[in-house]
């Protein structure tokens, strides 16, 4: 839930125009990460459970995308970028790391 709080915060300096456009799009990925994980966890069967994982690591993969446009488009400053970027990469070494397990 870190990583929704820190791009919330970064997102809020953004351009009005990317509001209703990149900032929503960022906001929706980084909530979608834990809320999948949580959703996974109280689901009865692994399997389910694995594929709500599974879907929390391509939001993981969507916020990194989204992340490097950001910094393209001179948003995010290189050492915000980078910070961002290592929580998102801790993130889904966990969750890989999970989904093997189960």
């Amino acid at each position: 839930m870190e990583i929704v709080v820190d791009v919330y915060h970064f997102t809020m300096d953004f351009p009005k125009e990317e509001v209703y456009g990149l900032v929503s799009q960022m906001r929706r990925a980084a909530v979608s990460i834990p809320s999948n994980i949580a959703e996974g966890f109280n689901r009865y069967y692994k399997k389910e459970y694995r594929q709500f994982l599974h879907i929390a690591l391509g939001s993981c993969a969507e916020l990194e995308t989204q992340i490097e446009l950001c910094s393209i488009f001179g948003y995010i400053v290189d050492s915000e970028r980078d910070k961002i970027l290592e929580k998102l990469d801790h993130e889904t070494r966990m969750l890989r790391n999970l989904i093997k397990r189960l």
